[in-house]
């Protein structure tokens, strides 16, 4: 127990420490400031521009700052949907894998290019070496970028004094990639070699095994793929298995490292946000939201899986250790725990355990960490853009309690901005609870479901509230390959990504086209206490009331029913 809080102290000290520093940084990037890394980098941005014909001092309005980011995206989609199609006539193919089918490679390529990396494949059994690298890679960064971008030039919209423009969004996706995405990757990458994970281009290895049965040991260009997946939260996985393969995370340093660079980002765009807005203690206070949900969050998972069943507890079933189906011996209840608890909250959906063997309200907790809208610290940009959409809900109910005009960074919260918040908010309940009725009523879908009872339901929710939470991890046991599924679960990725990005950017126009109110007596105070209290309230409260009447039927039912002694 002590030295499961230990490791736990230690990751978090790490994030803290970590988190002023990178966050300064990044506001530099934004603030088009110079940095370190600008002799070298300086001059390859330049030639981006001058290549794209971009003007880097051009402001877009929030339209077309979103108009630019809709065509990048459907541009890097409609690539990498022929990459996947036609891998078998490109290079890099030592196994000679065929084609994706149509549907599924619909399915990938809008899971890489939302930030979701929902695998309905095996990689290594699937795709080639140019796939993985030119086709997945490449939208990891590019994917990731966007939404740091659109943090950006939200966070622009908030600070902004009645200006018409959000910034530029070729500048902010080139500046993002080049600066902090491809350096802090290439350091993740040489490490994660350190550590034994293959980079290489060469073909499968065929092994005999000591009871002289044959396998084979896929290889291939892991490392640099895997360190943008976690620093991006990207997630996606180069081996099936993903962070659970001993390939993809062979040693507990290179876990370590893994799970400080899923938060590692999302933690200091809260710095980012108090340093463009000039004020840090509005940062520190996101931040603190941020970190009592998500500590809340893994003391719930933690205690629940070293619970164990309680079905055994009389039983000659050892539990000394917790719940360790589904988890490797080599990390643990706590590591397990950790990083379940930081793949849901960070919108990232790599897994080093199957959540699927969970015990149920285990399970349950990270389910409701992506139903609450991947704001606890989020995807990179994400989280941060999320977070502040609850903030604008917050201040326009307890405006509301008082009875003024709702305000934040002494701007007026009104109709419109409440209205463009609660649109973007719809965008979660329809994927995750329409869909997943239509889901359970269909015939031949419910016969692609692997257990029966609540826990099949859960199944199916779990799999619609992670794509259109854009987090891409499973809870197994799904045949996710179906059509239906590869159809609807695509749909639901970009729902879940262009119906909060769009109304977000608008809110980000109008807020920036505002003058500024001074400061008075009734002025709500948003850097205290009360309101991180009151911020995580409202989150709760959103969250408990849109989902709970699902979760009542699929985890909820099933721990009750375990605890009956009845297992699915």
């Amino acid at each position: 127990m002590t030295t499961d809080l230990l490791q736990i102290a230690f990751f978090v000290i790490l994030i803290v420490a970590l988190t002023p520093v990178l966050g300064t940084y990044m506001y530099r990037v934004f603030a088009g400031e110079r940095t370190a890394l600008a002799p070298l980098l300086l001059p390859v941005e330049r030639l981006v521009y001058r290549l794209c014909g971009i003007d880097p001092e051009a402001g877009q309005h929030w339209t077309r700052y979103a108009g630019a980011l809709l065509a990048v995206n459907f541009v890097g989609w409609a690539l990498l949907y022929l990459i996947l199609r036609l891998q078998d006539l490109l290079p890099w193919n030592p196994q000679g894998f065929g084609p994706m089918s149509p549907d599924l490679a619909f399915n990938t390529a809008i899971s890489f290019v939302t930030n979701t990396n929902w695998q309905s494949y095996g990689g290594e059994s699937t795709l080639s070496y140019f796939s993985q690298m030119v086709g997945l890679t490449v939208q990891n960064f590019v994917s990731a970028a966007t939404g740091m971008a659109v943090a950006a030039a939200v966070i622009r919209g908030f600070a902004g004094r009645q200006v018409k423009t959000l910034g530029n969004f070729y500048v902010d996706l080139t500046r993002t990639i080049l600066y902090v995405l491809l350096p802090l990757s290439i350091l993740g990458g040489v490490l994660l070699m350190a550590q034994g994970v293959p980079q290489n281009l060469a073909a499968y290895v065929d092994a005999t095994t000591l009871e002289g049965g044959h396998q084979v040991i896929a290889q291939g260009p892991a490392a640099a793929q895997i360190a943008i997946k976690q620093l991006g939260t990207n997630g996606g996985g180069f081996f099936n298995a993903n962070s659970a393969h001993p390939y993809e995370n062979p040693t507990p340093l290179s876990n370590l490292l893994q799970l400080v660079y899923i938060l590692l980002i999302p933690a200091a765009f809260c710095v980012t946000f108090g340093r463009m807005i000039g004020d840090l203690r509005q940062g520190w206070a996101i931040f603190a939201t941020m970190g009592i949900l998500f500590l809340v969050a893994l003391a719930l998972i933690y205690s629940l899986e070293m619970g164990g069943n309680p079905l055994y507890a009389d039983a000659a079933i050892d539990q000394a250790a917790g719940n360790m189906e589904g988890k490797e011996v080599r990390f643990g209840v706590v590591n397990s725990a950790l990083w379940a608890t930081a793949t849901t909250v960070a919108s990232n959906g790599s897994v080093n355990a199957m959540h699927d063997s969970f015990t149920p309200l285990g399970g349950l907790v990270a389910m409701l960490n992506i139903q609450l809208g991947e704001i606890v610290f989020g995807g990179v940009g994400s989280g941060i853009y999320g977070m502040l959409l609850f903030v604008v809900l917050t201040v326009f109910m307890a405006g509301l309690m008082v009875g003024r005009t709702p305000e934040y960074l002494g701007k007026k919260i009104e109709a419109r901005e409440v209205k463009l918040a609660v649109l973007a908010l719809l965008s979660m309940p329809v994927g995750i609870l329409g869909v997943s009725a239509l889901a359970v009523l269909l015939p031949g879908v419910v016969a692609t479901i692997q257990d029966a009872g609540p826990h099949g339901f859960s199944e199916i929710l779990y799999a619609y509230t992670s794509a259109t939470g854009n987090n891409g991890s499973a809870f197994g046991g799904l045949g996710a390959a179906h059509p239906f599924h590869t159809t609807a679960l695509g749909l639901c990725m970009m729902l879940g990504r262009y119906a909060f990005i769009v109304p977000m950017l608008a809110i980000a126009g109008s807020l920036a086209a505002k003058k500024t109110v001074p400061t008075s007596s009734g002025t709500l105070p948003t850097h205290t206490p009360l309101f991180v209290l009151l911020l995580i309230g409202v989150i709760l409260v959103v969250g408990g009331l849109t989902f709970f009447p699902a979760l009542a039927l699929g985890p909820i039912a099933e721990h009750f029913a375990m605890s009956s002694g009845r297992l699915y």
